[in-house]
């Protein structure tokens, strides 16, 4: 119990340091959430390459942030499509820059994809400085935040079978069940904020449920990930977390739930 007492504190530190920088960026959109982005791709690349080409990961790295570089500079908020597009392109070519240099060309170009996606999306999501944009990114990082804070509380005091002890022994099914609920109540909370444009609780409760489910399936897939390449975790560099990909894993998969959300509520009248 002790070492899980310390556990917490160095997650609740670690979160009191980075939240702030994080909601300041969102509630300032524009350039500022574009550079903590680009800073953040930086990082990310590097803890990708470490995992998936130890042999050169530096060049690897270099490779797969200048792909995401390149995207996240290409108007996503206004041209999602084009930078898709260019996303696909850079996942290529830092696929055949790993090859050629003796790694693999699948990790790296997969690398891309997996960071670039719901980087690109998040920027959608914001949409410039709009009101409506930020609603739909903090709703984002309140549900993923929510369901991985109370899955971590409940899965520790509670315990129980585990959710899938192949790749992560210590998630529980206690946990996963206490991580939806509290996903799911942010969600509906979420619907009171009057920039929401939500005419319906029930909407919002909804997308709160899938967006956690896609937070505790970020976090598996990371995981498996982990397990596959041979490491504990992506990076040292948060206490409590690991790297900065252990961070954010559930929240990479949360946004292409909430963008979803976002485009179905276009159609079905639920939001703006």
């Amino acid at each position: 119990m002790a070492f899980k007492v310390r556990d917490i504190g160095l997650r609740a530190a670690s979160a009191v340091v980075l939240a702030p920088g994080a909601l300041l960026a969102v509630w300032f959109g524009g350039p500022w959430i574009l550079g903590v982005l680009l800073i953040a791709c930086m990082v990310l690349s590097m803890e990708w390459a470490r995992m998936s080409a130890p042999g050169d990961w530096k060049a690897v790295a270099a490779a797969v942030a200048l792909a995401l570089v390149a995207t996240l500079l290409s108007n996503p908020s206004q041209t999602l499509s084009f930078s898709l597009v260019l996303l696909v392109f850079g996942a290529a070519a830092a696929g055949l820059f790993a090859r050629a240099r003796g790694q693999s060309g699948i990790d790296a170009a997969y690398g891309v994809l997996y960071l670039g996606w719901p980087a690109l999306l998040l920027i959608w999501l914001r949409d410039g400085n709009t009101a409506v944009g930020f609603y739909w990114v903090t709703l984002a990082f309140v549900v993923a935040w929510a369901s991985d804070i109370v899955a971590f509380l409940v899965g520790s005091a509670v315990g129980g079978p585990k959710l899938w002890p192949r790749y992560s022994p210590n998630k529980t099914w206690s946990g996963f069940i206490g991580g939806l609920l509290a996903g799911t109540l942010a969600g509906a909370a979420m619907a009171a904020l009057p920039e929401a444009g939500v005419r319906s609780i029930a909407w919002s409760a909804l997308l709160g449920l899938a967006a956690a489910l896609a937070t505790m399936a970020g976090d598996l897939w990371e995981s498996a990930l982990k397990r596959r390449f041979g490491v504990k975790d992506a990076g040292n560099l948060i206490p409590g977390h690991g790297g900065l990909m252990d961070r954010v894993d559930g929240l990479m998969f949360a946004i292409v739930v909430v963008a979803v959300g976002r485009t179905l509520a276009t159609y079905v009248g639920a939001g703006a």
